[in-house]
C-alpha cells in the first residue's frame, strides 16, 4: 500500500512539472490576458518557485556534489626533524642513513629542498638565507666536517645513491647549492672551504650531471667578488679537482659552467689583471692553469692582430701604416717574431683572389701581392731563421691548397728577388730542410732555381 501511494506521488510530481512547464511555454507564446493578469500569473509562478516547501523530485535521480582537493599544508619542520632523526639513530652511518631513507615514506618530492638543508648543514635552515631554524639538528653535516677530501668524499657518495633511487631530487640539490654559494659571506672560511671541496667532488665523481652552469654562475655576484670571496673558493675548487683530474677536464667544466673566457672576472676589481692572475695561482701551485690562460691571452691577440691587418690590407692601406700598427700590437701583446711572420704571411694569401681554374692567373696575383707588401715582410723577417720559417710556411700553404701546389718555386723567386729571403736561407732548406710535407715535390720544382743560385755563387 506504501508502494501505491508512493508511485501516486511520482506520478503527481511529473503530472505536476508537466503542467507548469506547459503553462509557462503557453503564456509566453500565446498570450490570452491583459499586462495585469500575466504578472499576476508570473508572480504567482516565482512565488511557487520560490517556496521554501519541498519539491518534488524525480524518482531515481541522484545529485552528486563535486568533491573539491583538499591540500595537506606543508609542514618542513616534520620533514626535517624525521630526517635528522634517522641521522641520529644511524650515528652519522652514511651507509645505514641510505638504506633508512630509502625504506622510509617521507614526502621527498614536496620536501627535496629541506632534505638537502638537513644533509649540507645538520638541520633546516630559514626561509632564503643559510641561519639555522628551529628544530632537531645532528651534527654528521658536511658543514660539521673536517675541511677534507677523505671526510667529505662519503658524502657526495651518499648523495650520489640518494639521487640514483630519486633523480627528481637533483633539481633539489642545485636550489640548495645556489642559495649557499650566493651567500658564502654568511659561511666561516673553513665552511667555505668544505662547499668547495665538496663542489669539486661533486663534479670529480660525476654528481648524476649536475650541472656546471647552475653552480658557478652564481658565484659571480660583485659583492662577493669584490670581498675575495670568490677568488678563494675557486682557488679551493681548482686544487681540489685537479688531484684526480686533468686539465683538460677542468677547462671542460669551465666552459659548460660559461665562465672559461672568464677567469679574471673572478678576481676583486681592483686585482683583475693578467699578472695577478698569473701571480695569485703560481703562488697556490695551479702553474699549469696560467700556462693556459698565457697561452689563450696570446690567442686572443694574435687574433686581434690579424683581423686588424686583414682590413688594413683589403683597403689597401699605406705600407708604413700598416708596418706601424703591427709594430705596436707586436710590443704591447709580446708576440713572438715567428708568430708574426706566420700571421702576415697569411692575411697576404687570404687577401688575394684566387682563380679556380686559371694557373697563370694565380701565380700572377700571388706574385703581384709578394710585391706590394715586399716591405712589410722584409720588417719581420729579420733573421735566418724568421726567413726559413717563411719557406716553412709558403711550403704548408702550396701543400695544403692544390691550386697552389705549382706556385711554390715562383713564389719562393718573387721572395729571392724583392730580398725577403736570402740565397743562405733557400739553400738550407733545399739541403736540410725537415718538414717532409710534399718536399720530394717542391725540392724537385725548386731544383732549376736552386742551381742558378749555385752557379752565380761559383762564378762570384
Amino acid at each position: 500500500m506504501a508502494e501505491g501511494r508512493r508511485h501516486d506521488l511520482d506520478q503527481n510530481s511529473v503530472l505536476s512539472c508537466f503542467l507548469i512547464s506547459s503553462f509557462f511555454i503557453f503564456s509566453l507564446f500565446f498570450p490570452t490576458s491583459t499586462d495585469s493578469q500575466t504578472h499576476r500569473s508570473y508572480d504567482s509562478l516565482s512565488s511557487w518557485f520560490m517556496s521554501s516547501k519541498e519539491r518534488p523530485t524525480l524518482g531515481g535521480t541522484r545529485i552528486k556534489t563535486r568533491k573539491r582537493n583538499i591540500a595537506a599544508p606543508l609542514d618542513p619542520a616534520a620533514f626535517s626533524d624525521a630526517v635528522v632523526q634517522i641521522y641520529l639513530d644511524n650515528a652519522g652511518d652514511l651507509e645505514l642513513i641510505a638504506k633508512s631513507i630509502e625504506s622510509s615514506d617521507l614526502n621527498f618530492s614536496r620536501y627535496g629542498d629541506t632534505f638537502f638543508e638537513v644533509v649540507f648543514t645538520g638541520g633546516r635552515t630559514q626561509p632564503g638565507t643559510t641561519k639555522p631554524d628551529e628544530g632537531d639538528r645532528h651534527p654528521h653535516s658536511i658543514i660539521e666536517c673536517e675541511p677534507k677530501r677523505e671526510v667529505i668524499l662519503p658524502s657526495v657518495i651518499y648523495i650520489q645513491k640518494i639521487l640514483r633511487r630519486r633523480p627528481f631530487l637533483i633539481k633539489n640539490l642545485e636550489n640548495v647549492m645556489r642559495r649557499f654559494l650566493q651567500s658564502l659571506e654568511l659561511f666561516e672560511e673553513n665552511e667555505r672551504k668544505k662547499l668547495a671541496i665538496f663542489t669539486a667532488l661533486a663534479f670529480s665523481q660525476k654528481l648524476s650531471g649536475l650541472p656546471p652552469e647552475t653552480v658557478l654562475q652564481p658565484l659571480l655576484k660583485d659583492n662577493l667578488v669584490a670581498k675575495g670571496l670568490v677568488l678563494s673558493f675557486m682557488t679551493d675548487f681548482f686544487k681540489e679537482y685537479l688531484i684526480d683530474n686533468s686539465l683538460d677536464d677542468l677547462i671542460s667544466i669551465l666552459k659548460r659552467g660559461k665562465v672559461e673566457d672568464n677567469l679574471l672576472d673572478f678576481f676583486p676589481p681592483t686585482k683583475r689583471s693578467n699578472e695577478a692572475f698569473s701571480e695569485h695561482f703560481s703562488k697556490e701551485g695551479l702553474v699549469a692553469l696560467v700556462e693556459y690562460n698565457d697561452k689563450k691571452i696570446f690567442e686572443v691577440k694574435l687574433k686581434e692582430m690579424k683581423s686588424a691587418l686583414t682590413t688594413q690590407i683589403t683597403e689597401e692601406a699605406d705600407t708604413a701604416e700598416v708596418i706601424e700598427n703591427v709594430k705596436v700590437r707586436v710590443r704591447d701583446a709580446k708576440l713572438p717574431d715567428i708568430e708574426v711572420v706566420r700571421v702576415v704571411w697569411d692575411v697576404l694569401m687570404d687577401a688575394v683572389q684566387w682563380s679556380g681554374k686559371n694557373q697563370q692567373q694565380n701565380a700572377n696575383a700571388a706574385l703581384r701581392q709578394v710585391k706590394t707588401w715586399a716591405e712589410l715582410l722584409n720588417t719581420f723577417c729579420t733573421s735566418g731563421k724568421l726567413e726559413l720559417e717563411l719557406m716553412y710556411k709558403v711550403q704548408m700553404q702550396c701543400y695544403e691548397d692544390a691550386k697552389l701546389m705549382k706556385l711554390f718555386p715562383e713564389i719562393v723567386r718573387s721572395l729571392y728577388d724583392q730580398d725577403v729571403l736570402a740565397e743562405d736561407t733557400i739553400l738550407h732548406w733545399f739541403r736540410k730542410g725537415t718538414n717532409t710535407k710534399g718536399r720530394q715535390t717542391f725540392v724537385k720544382a725548386l731544383e732549376p732555381f736552386v742551381n742558378w743560385l749555385e752557379e752565380a755563387e761559383e762564378e762570384e
